[in-house]
């Protein structure tokens, strides 16, 4: 349930309306707006007589949620949720936000050099897969702790956010010099997670996993902000259908969809989505013009020798043509 506030309600009554609420155990949300302020209630609202409700003074509408994800449903918060960064880094809210980095940490040598090169062609921030969730156990698995040290001194050396999967919850004390703490596809359900990672105070990309719905990634979204943080960023990176021409299909209808459903900010992963290097381009610009805010591209300094997904990512040459592209696709986009 959503009560729209009338302007410059009166305080004492709204505690008081507060507080009633928190006796029945509804928890109210409220979103400030430049014109008026929501109060969304999360819990059962089937015992709150609407009538009375209706009759306050201080509400000027009521509106019932069918949806089953209440808090990042985009009625409960219609403007665009903006999650900034340590260093001022912005996404959300017509700030276009580029990852960019090799799939799997390999040495400090390749990140450094890689960090160094998408840095100065216009990447807000590093990608680097210290733990990888790979299909055979046989498969080159990351370089886990290790892993996660040298993305932190590639960070501080460089000057430059980042950000890296997570595997298991318990691995989250391991986490907090990440700026941003990434959920893979095949933990999008994983709800326990989820649900630590909605205690702690740092934004999560959340990719949609490979056969879930929009409304299951929502679903995943609200578990994280159920417990509290509201930082999430969800990511598109392409579902699995009967073609097989490309690793996954890229469901570009995602993005404008998203923007009805949700208040958080979209991010589009044309590499996972592909699996060709030679499509990362021509799908990171489509995504750009239908309103993503964010892209997250697989970078490498040498594809032909990558320990992992080589196949898919660009060299620092091609992003960095790619990344003069992307500025003339904002001024499409944005018009």
């Amino acid at each position: 349930m959503v009560i729209v506030l009338k302007n410059n309600c009166d305080k004492n009554q709204l505690d008081r309306l507060t507080a009633w609420m928190r006796e029945m155990n509804i928890e109210p949300h409220f979103t400030h707006g430049q014109n008026q302020t929501i109060m969304g209630l999360v819990g059962d609202t089937s015992k709150i007589d609407v009538d009375m409700l209706g009759a306050l003074d201080i509400v000027e509408s009521i509106k019932r949620v069918s949806e089953p994800y209440k808090q990042a449903n985009r009625k409960f918060h219609p403007e665009d949720t903006v999650i900034e960064l340590e260093n001022g880094t912005k996404i959300g809210g017509g700030n276009l936000m580029v990852m960019a980095g090799p799939c799997s940490i390999e040495s400090e040598e390749q990140l450094t050099e890689i960090a160094k090169s998408v840095k100065a062609s216009g990447a807000n921030v590093l990608r680097g897969g210290a733990f990888k969730p790979r299909t055979s156990p046989y498969a080159f698995q990351g370089m886990r702790e290790d892993g996660l040290q040298l993305l932190v001194k590639v960070k501080e050396k460089i000057g430059i956010p980042v950000v890296t999967e997570i595997m298991d919850y318990e691995h989250l004390p391991l986490f907090e010099n990440v700026d941003i703490i990434q959920v893979g596809a095949r933990n999008m359900q994983n709800f326990e997670l989820l649900k630590h990672l909605g205690r702690c105070d740092k934004p999560i990309l959340l990719k949609r996993g490979l056969s879930n719905t929009l409304e299951e990634l929502l679903m995943s979204a609200e578990y994280i902000m159920s417990e509290g943080n509201e930082k999430v960023i969800l990511c598109e990176r392409g579902i699995r259908t009967f073609e097989t021409a490309t690793r996954n299909t890229l469901d570009i209808s995602a993005v404008p969809l998203l923007h009805q459903m949700t208040h958080l900010p979209v991010v589009i992963d044309p590499s996972h989505a592909t699996g060709k290097a030679s499509l990362v381009p021509s799908m990171a610009l489509a995504a750009v013009v239908a309103g993503a805010d964010g892209l997250i591209i697989e970078v490498h300094n040498n594809p032909q020798k990558a320990l992992c997904d080589g196949a898919q990512s660009l060299t620092p040459e091609q992003f960095d043509d790619l990344a003069g592209r992307i500025e003339g696709a904002k001024q499409v986009a944005y018009r």
